[in-house]
């Protein structure tokens, strides 16, 4: 019930006013029937104007966090979530992962739509990063087609760290279903499982015209964080130690 009043009483109308989006492949999605939608991730905004514009209701795995916290606060947090279609997956361990994918195939079992990030996580930087194979493990598991799904202009409208969104006009673009059909059967072998990850990824890049960055987000982002705290911590020393002058040089 939530999910609709938010999508055409509360947020939907303001949200097709302050962000117009042009939406195209809209034909490409079934009317009924369990498929996933493989989207690219640019920003929290992607789970929210995704489902504004696609005529069922799209189910998505989100971080446990999102469902968390103390008090009245974590109360609303927890409605808000549930009621836009996510639910919470915990990605702490191997056996939460797969208890993610079990939830993800049962959903798809109930014949919905369910909306994957196969990247795991937000782009650090706008370019399309390695998916992850849960993706292809889910789509065989359930024998369901994959349809990408391109974001465009999310990260202007909401970059990382930002509490207000900014007025952008957006698209989103649909692909054609992918049909994975002929690796029925095959669900487990790794090298299968990276092929239709790889396949889906091309799509999204040629749909999304993202530059292609052959390793995992979450794994950037580690990178950038070391990057930074090497700069801080060089940057602190050179004020404590103070610069050299040529005297203190030749002493």
């Amino acid at each position: 019930m939530l999910y609709w009043l938010l999508k055409y009483v509360l947020l939907g109308p303001l949200m097709r006013i302050v962000w117009p989006t042009r939406v195209t492949g809209l034909e490409n999605i079934p009317r009924s029937g369990a498929a996933i939608l493989a989207s690219n991730h640019l920003a929290v905004a992607d789970s929210f104007f995704l489902p504004c514009y696609v005529p069922r209701r799209i189910t998505f795995p989100a971080k446990r966090e999102y469902f968390e916290g103390p008090g009245i606060k974590g109360k609303l947090k927890k409605w808000f979530f549930s009621g836009t279609g996510q639910f919470p997956i915990d990605r702490s361990s191997g056996s939460a992962a797969q208890a993610a994918l079990d939830t993800s195939v049962r959903l798809l079992a109930e014949g919905r739509l369910l909306g994957i990030y196969p990247e795991g996580t937000r782009s650090p930087d706008g370019r399309l990063y390695k998916g992850k194979s849960g993706l292809a493990r889910i789509a065989l598991d359930a024998g369901v087609p994959v349809i990408p799904v391109a974001m465009v202009g999310t990260d202007k409208v909401n970059p990382i760290g930002s509490r207000m969104w900014r007025p952008r006009r957006l698209e989103i673009r649909i692909g054609e279903p992918l049909d994975f059909s002929r690796y029925s059967g095959l669900a487990g072998d790794r090298f299968v499982e990276r092929a239709i990850t790889d396949e889906v990824m091309y799509a999204l890049m040629e749909l999304s015209g993202q530059e292609y960055v052959d390793m995992y987000a979450a794994r950037a982002k580690e990178l950038a964080e070391t990057e930074q705290l090497e700069v801080a911590d060089a940057v602190s020393r050179y004020r404590y130690v103070g610069p050299r002058t040529p005297s203190s040089a030749g002493s």
